[in-house]
């Protein structure tokens, strides 16, 4: 075998050295494949000689990325721009000595001024707002049943099976423009702020648009200067504080919450004055007494549907059965109607 002369290259020699380059070329580019995989794949990554490798694709995944997030930005802004609450959680107010308070303040203020007379709330109507909500159908309004249901058990779990009682006493106002009896402080404000965080949490999570961008503040309300809106032009933009001094330190009552409606603020009021009611839960143990009328809408309409759905499948069940290939039910019938007939022409 011939030695290679000085400065020579051995043809074995070149082959391993081009071998190695390319495994070493291999090596690199599944290197930086995998580097480009790890979650720091957008930053430029650059070897020692400053050679940039930033995979097009992923670049083109980061802004399809940005580009989608931007657009459901946009979305929620827009949704949340159109959000019209027209339902709401309402705790009914039913003591009697609350409800004869209150039309003794409204009364007083009445004599002071005439005109704030349809500014007042009508008695059937006294309640507590724990929550509001947009449900635009049907579809929304069965989804919203449906929280309110899922609520219960955390209700139940908050009061932990004792009466939640509700003080009032005093009166205050919203800018001048909304006038409410106020809930005395204490522990029961806290487990209402909780059952209210509950609802919020309990319907958003049903995806029903809910809740105030404002902190809850529970009031009793009685009167509001925007349901006259007229009124602005004769003068009238806001509730006088004299007309409610004498019932600053004025004690009310207390309702104990045995029921949270989910109702309707724009259709129509029931006989009562209380707002339509699709549904109800009961919290506690309501103590005799026959079922108000919201109870009863609700359980008369279960009824209703209940009866139509059994008639439905009562229905299609007979159809199914008649329409039936094979079983020879038809023919059997039409044979024991002949053979009847012929009996009853041979006993003629």
């Amino acid at each position: 075998m011939e030695r290679p002369g000085a400065g020579g290259v051995d043809s074995n020699e070149c082959e391993n050295v081009s071998r190695k380059e390319e495994m070493s070329e291999e090596f690199e580019a599944d290197t930086m494949n995998s580097l480009a995989d790890m979650p720091f794949a957008t930053i430029d990554i650059k070897d020692d000689c400053g050679i940039p490798d930033v995979p097009q694709r992923n670049l083109e995944k980061n802004k399809e990325n940005e580009r989608i997030s931007k657009e459901q930005i946009k979305k929620r802004k827009k949704k949340r721009k159109d959000y019209q609450p027209n339902y709401f959680l309402s705790i009914p107010i039913t003591n009697k000595e609350i409800t004869r308070g209150i039309k003794i303040l409204q009364n007083a203020i009445i004599e002071q001024d005439e005109q704030l007379a349809k500014a007042m709330i009508s008695e059937g109507s006294f309640h507590l707002t724990l929550l509001v909500m947009q449900l635009l159908n049907e579809g929304e309004v069965h989804n919203g049943i449906d929280a309110l249901w899922e609520l219960k058990p955390f209700v139940e779990e908050i009061l932990q099976g004792k009466d939640l009682t509700l003080p009032f006493e005093g009166v205050d106002t919203f800018g001048n423009q909304v006038g409410f009896v106020k809930l005395v402080e204490g522990d029961h404000v806290r487990l209402l702020l909780q059952i209210a965080e509950a609802a919020k949490r309990t319907f958003q999570e049903k995806g029903i648009l809910a809740g105030e961008s404002r902190s809850f503040k529970p009031h009793l309300t009685f009167m509001k200067l925007s349901k006259v809106p007229w009124l602005r032009k004769k003068g009238v933009k806001k509730i006088d504080p004299e007309f409610y001094e004498k019932f600053i330190s004025h004690r009310f009552g207390e309702e104990v919450v045995h029921r949270i409606d989910l109702c309707s603020m724009l259709k129509k009021k029931q006989s009562n004055g209380y707002y339509h009611c699709e549904s109800s839960i009961v919290i506690g143990d309501k103590n005799g007494g026959e079922p108000d009328d919201a109870e009863l809408v609700r359980l008369s309409k279960r009824l209703v549907e209940n009866a139509v759905l059994k008639a439905v499948q009562q229905y299609l069940e007979e159809t199914q059965n008649k329409n039936k290939p094979g079983d020879g039910s038809s023919v059997k019938t039409e044979e024991a109607d002949r053979n009847g007939t012929d009996s009853d022409n041979n006993k003629k």
